[in-house]
């Protein structure tokens, strides 16, 4: 194994020492031994910082200070990263077995992005399952997005394209797909495995999260492209809402035979309703 197959791991963390701790020995546990792990603590006042020193043989670099967010942290690591590519795997987060690294460089690897699968979880209970595809095109961004815990990201593309932009507080990767992915076309390979779990605890479910959530969406899809195409990606976000709900509805044998007896039963009224209603002669 040559140093250009080295895996740059990147962790962040503030304030979750318990995660952090399974985020860590997933790490540590790997048969695939070619790995810088790197670990950007924010100045967490919880233990975390004992629970790094812990491990301190295992972690090659690690810093602990204020930041100004979740992309500044994460440039901090891309600043320190020396592999071929990077994975950011947030405390919290784990990859799911100790093999899985081997299984994703089993063979050697040349595209710009390789995309993995992951598991999301909340309070312990899997609640889906990513699985990723090779047809990446802007329909695939226009309101969803791609795990950046299950995808490795060649270290150049952010020399070349430039890292992670702080403007943004939760969708700063999502900005970083749109520049790589639609942009500027980079190459990907998808990797048919179960890479990480990604744990869903830490996400607010309040609304004003969720609204800061989606108005920084519409500000990067404003970012790139004008309001004539984005209002094309409009209609066809509803009119795919409308097929999952028919889809839905014809899973459900029972509902859709009531909605399909209403409809022939509302169309055989005004049927009836015509007949005995003669149209009025012209004026």
């Amino acid at each position: 194994m040559n140093e250009a197959e080295k895996i740059s791991i990147i962790t962040i963390n503030l304030n979750d020492k318990y995660g952090l701790e399974k985020t860590i020995k997933s790490v540590i546990s790997q048969t695939f031994t070619n790995v810088e792990f790197i670990l950007i603590d924010g100045g967490s006042v919880d233990g975390s910082q004992e629970v790094i020193r812990s491990f301190n043989h295992r972690i090659h670099c690690w810093i602990s200070e204020l930041d100004r967010g979740i992309y500044h942290a994460m440039n901090k690591g891309i600043e320190r990263a020396t592999g071929q590519y990077c994975l950011f795997l947030n405390s919290g987060d784990w990859l799911v077995d100790e093999n899985v690294l081997e299984r994703c460089f089993a063979n050697e690897q040349m595209a710009d992005l390789l995309i993995g699968g992951c598991y999301l979880s909340k309070a312990g209970r899997l609640i889906h399952t990513y699985k990723p595809t090779n047809e990446l095109t802007l329909q695939s961004f226009y309101g969803a997005t791609i795990p950046h815990q299950a995808t490795f990201i060649k270290r150049v593309l952010f020399e070349q394209l430039g890292a992670y932009s702080e403007t943004y507080k939760i969708h700063g990767d999502y900005e970083f797909w749109i520049r790589a992915l639609i942009l500027h076309q980079c190459t990907i390979a998808v990797i048919d495995t179960i890479v990480t779990d990604y744990n869903l605890d830490g996400l607010s479910n309040s609304p004003a999260f969720n609204q800061q959530s989606q108005s920084e969406i519409q500000q990067i899809l404003r970012q790139f492209f004008p309001e004539r195409v984005l209002a094309d990606y409009e209609i066809w976000k509803v009119k795919k809402a409308e097929l999952q709900l028919w889809e839905w509805i014809k899973s459900k044998k029972m509902l859709h035979g009531a909605i399909h007896f209403i409809y022939i039963s509302a169309i055989e009224l005004v049927a009836w309703k015509r007949r005995l209603v003669p149209p009025k002669p012209d004026q």
